[in-house]
């Protein structure tokens, strides 16, 4: 079975996502649309597919089997719904949409038809992520005790429309959520705005989590150096994920021989530090095959609205609890009957 898929966004993530669909089993990248023609130009530039500048048309006119959502966060509602009640499964760029309830839109006209979302948290496809997760499921780190992850950068410009928080935190909120296998249950926050125009650009937030663990999410676009990361502490020791180089690494806690744990006091010793071997992979073209795969097998997708809507709730509660310096507590949200 092959697939015929469009891309609506020529910007950053939706060159990459044809660049990588080009090259992918199973597809026919079959047309791209953006406004601006450069940008269409140099998508189709020694492809052979059509190019469109109203994405309406393309999808009249080219019966996808699965579209690419890359456009900005503040248009997810409208191009998403329109794609589906055109026939196309959909994958959209995290975050799923600008709120939560614009989210419940989406999700709602999936289910009306038959249409199934992935959602591009594609930190969950990263080598060293998927390594940590399945140490941490094994137990090797013991009992957990906290995450801290920053993820900091330069200002992108070109967005506007939301800031750091729903665009760049939801990352983490979402590896967050992965890797504890938990909810949120208390969050505080602090937000600034220092270059943005519109939005907060620095966020510092903490949240307790469910199986008691604390979380730290250090995140802004005010860091001249690209920095990805997330550290997570447990009585064992401590793992350390380089998202950028993906590398995971674990600095040993010396315990005692046996290894054993009981109601004693137990010390935090320097033991060794071991660097695991992960195969790379463009994180990208992992989330693409999940996606095709999960249309031609009829399954979900490894992130579907369910993890996306969860992330989005939670990244609303730090906005407001860094807009009013309020704890928010966090109540477990109702299972939503949705794939």
């Amino acid at each position: 079975m092959t697939l015929r898929v469009g891309v609506i966004g020529l910007g950053l993530m939706g060159r990459h996502h044809t660049r990588v669909l080009h090259d992918l089993e199973h597809v026919t990248l079959a047309a791209v649309a953006d406004p601006d023609p450069l940008a269409r130009a140099r998508a189709t530039r020694g492809r052979d597919l059509h190019a469109y500048e109203d994405y309406r048309q393309m999808l009249d006119q080219e019966h996808l089997d699965l579209t690419i959502v890359a456009v900005p966060t503040s248009l997810h509602r409208e191009v998403a719904t329109t794609a589906m009640r055109a026939g196309a499964h959909v994958l959209i760029e995290k975050p799923i949409a600008a709120t939560g309830a614009e989210a419940l839109e989406i999700i709602a006209v999936a289910q009306e038809c038959g249409r199934r979302i992935a959602v591009g948290h594609i930190e969950r496809f990263n080598p060293a992520v998927v390594a940590l997760k399945q140490r941490l499921a094994r137990g090797e780190l013991g009992k957990v005790f906290r995450l801290h992850a920053r993820r900091m950068g330069p200002f992108p410009a070109r967005i506007r429309d939301v800031g750091v928080v729903i665009d760049l935190a939801t990352h983490d909120i979402d590896i967050s959520r992965y890797l504890m296998a938990s909810e949120p249950t208390r969050i505080y926050a602090e937000t600034a705005r220092r270059i943005h125009t519109d939005h907060e650009d620095m966020l510092s937030a903490l949240l307790r989590f469910g199986n008691d663990a604390l979380v730290q999410l250090d995140v802004n676009w005010l860091t001249p150096t690209k920095i990805r990361e997330v550290n997570v502490t447990g009585e064992r020791g401590m793992f350390t994920v380089n998202y950028l180089t993906q590398e995971l690494t674990l600095f040993e806690n010396n315990l005692p021989e046996d290894g054993a744990v009981d109601n004693a006091v137990i010390s935090v010793v320097e033991g060794k530090m071991v660097r695991f071997r992960v195969e790379p992979k463009e994180p990208l073209r992992a989330e693409l095959e999940d996606v095709i795969s999960a249309i031609i097998e009829g399954r979900a997708p490894l992130v579907g609205p369910r993890d996306a809507y969860q992330a989005l709730m939670i990244a609303e509660a730090i906005v407001s609890a860094g807009r009013t310096g309020d704890v928010v507590t966090m109540l477990p949200h109702e299972v939503l009957a949705f794939a």
